[in-house]
């Protein structure tokens, strides 16, 4: 698996070309200039309170977004028990938005975690492991937390036919939660109960002729991700409500920058539980989307969704603008900044190093 590791650590190590970075940018800035030029009236900004305290909102919205970043790094650290320092765990985060910003959603930046996680001086194994917990935490939230706030608000006012696309919401998301419990429920086989079968199924593929050259790599590394299920195993239950307690500061943080967000512009007659809990639905498009980062498509669906919270589509389409700008081109432009440095430092740094496979402690 060296190769293959040396391999993806080349792409990785490549800057984002100019061209990726605005793909996702004009996706979405076409979406919300089509939707201004359709339905945009001008005298909305005249309806609009904006006082003292919408600036307060907005900035909330801002410090939502960096506890959520501060959640995720604080897990980077709790899961790979502080051999990151926070600088690191900064980089990790950043590195990860910005690639799940700039890639199809289903791709996202969670497979290059280990990647980054290796040039921040964490094992193979080690890193594939903390790769799949940060997927079993995030998903674990999802699956925890829609079934407790939908007990709390009718399931008319979550799924409403307003139009088209809001009109199939509850059919697909009742699928992919479905999907998404057998798949976690796959996750937590493999990573706590039986790691000896994900080092089966690999084995046996990389069996294959094709595949065959990188058999014994992988035997390698599959040795090291069972010790690290182990260890990853072996904490205690004190440990597990922390990075949980980390996923869900994380998350609640994420969705509520809608919140503040409308409460900037329309503070009065909300029902903020409703808002939170649509950010559960809206969330498992955006990960489906075929688009870099949901550009276009969670912008849309965005406006159709949230259309009602506001007295006309003028509002709405300038508040999905601004909600966009807080959650998502933050990263383009953080990750467009912190990328450079970093590649330059850490690939610099372990040019004539090995990748670290072999150990399976620091």
């Amino acid at each position: 698996m060296e190769e293959i590791i040396e391999q993806t650590s080349k792409k990785a190590s490549k800057p984002f070309k100019a061209y990726q970075v605005l793909i996702p940018v004009l996706l979405g800035l076409f979406v919300i200039g089509w939707l201004f030029l359709d339905e945009f009236d001008p005298a909305v900004f005249f309806t609009f309170d904006f006082t003292f305290a919408s600036v307060l909102f907005i900035i909330l919205a801002f410090l939502l977004m960096f506890t959520r970043d501060f959640g995720m790094m604080w897990r980077f650290r709790l899961l790979t028990n502080n051999d990151l320092s926070w600088k690191q765990a900064f980089h990790i985060n950043v590195l990860s938005e910005f690639t799940s910003a700039v890639t199809p959603a289903v791709v996202g930046g969670s497979s290059l975690v280990v990647i980054f996680l290796i040039k921040e001086g964490i094992n193979a194994g080690r890193s594939t492991t903390i790769m799949f917990v940060n997927l079993l935490l995030d998903e674990l939230f999802f699956l925890v937390v829609c079934p407790l706030v939908f007990l709390f608000i009718p399931l008319k006012e979550l799924f409403n036919s307003s139009s088209v696309i809001v009109s199939t919401f509850g059919v697909v998301f009742t699928s992919l939660y479905i999907t998404r419990l057998v798949w976690t429920s796959i996750m937590f086989i493999g990573i706590f109960k039986r790691p000896n079968w994900i080092r089966n199924m690999l084995l046996t593929l990389f069996k294959l002729r094709i595949l065959r050259r990188w058999y014994s790599n992988v035997d390698l590394l599959t040795n090291n991700l069972v010790q690290a299920s182990k260890e990853i195993g072996s904490h205690s239950y004190w440990f597990w409500i922390k990075a949980f307690c980390t996923t869900l500061l994380t998350w609640s943080a994420r969705f509520l920058v809608v919140n503040a967000v409308f409460m900037a512009f329309n503070p009065q007659n909300i029902n903020h539980l409703i808002v939170f809990a649509r950010q559960l639905i809206l969330w498992v498009f955006m990960v489906v989307s075929p688009t870099p980062g949901g550009s276009g498509v969670t912008e849309y669906a965005f406006k159709e969704y949230y259309s009602d919270v506001f007295g006309s589509a003028s509002a709405i389409i300038f508040v999905t603008l601004v909600w966009r700008i807080i959650s998502y081109y933050l990263y383009l432009l953080l990750g467009f900044l912190v990328i450079p440095n970093w590649i330059s430092k850490s690939f610099s740094k372990q040019k004539s190093e090995p990748v670290p496979v072999e150990q399976t402690e620091n």
